[in-house]
């Protein structure tokens, strides 16, 4: 588990993220300024760049947070637990966190396609941490986590995708339920 210091930088890091997709969404992601970023934050301009390299990493800061936290879950699940139950629990409780500020921020990042890349990259730095969790936890090999892992986020980008798709009134647990039921493999069963 992280310590207090880690969570506390965690905190600060989602709270100017958040800060920052709110006026991307309101302006367009190329019109605002990190200075922009800072001042509605109310931190200077160093103090942004101590938390995130470049603008773009404003827009991923919950990536990395959300990377972070589900190892953190999955480290904390029962000893006993089998690694694809482990990781549909945790994906499911963060996927009931996704709400309409989160929908923005899918939607953002499809339309500015230097943010299409640089979330790729994020989410493959968030997977590997996961994969590595999930491995010292369970006692799996690099590779079987690496395999669970990344079938797990499929079934996370397949179920985040049609939630978009079919509107707000789609149940996103229900989706990712289906795509673990499809996607369970043959090492998942106990």
């Amino acid at each position: 588990m992280a310590g207090l210091r880690e969570r506390a930088r965690r905190a600060v890091q989602a709270e100017l993220a958040a800060v920052a997709l709110e006026l991307f969404t309101e302006r367009g992601f190329d019109e605002v300024t990190v200075d922009d970023i800072a001042r509605a934050a109310g931190v200077s301009k160093r103090s942004f760049f101590r938390y995130f390299p470049a603008k773009e990493d404003a827009v991923f800061g919950g990536v990395q947070v959300m990377g972070d936290d589900i190892a953190d879950q999955l480290t904390a699940r029962p000893a006993g637990e089998p690694p694809w139950e482990s990781l549909h629990v945790v994906l499911r409780e963060w996927l009931a966190r996704i709400d309409a500020e989160s929908r923005a921020t899918l939607r953002l990042i499809e339309r500015t396609p230097s943010l299409r890349a640089r979330f790729q990259q994020r989410r493959e730095e968030a997977r590997s941490r996961i994969a590595a969790a999930l491995a010292a936890r369970a006692g799996l090999d690099p590779f079987t986590a690496d395999l669970l892992t990344s079938a797990a986020g499929a079934a996370v980008d397949c179920a985040s995708r049609e939630w978009l798709r079919r509107g707000p009134d789609a149940d996103p647990a229900h989706l990712l339920d289906t795509a673990f039921t499809h996607l369970r493999p043959a090492c998942a069963t106990p």
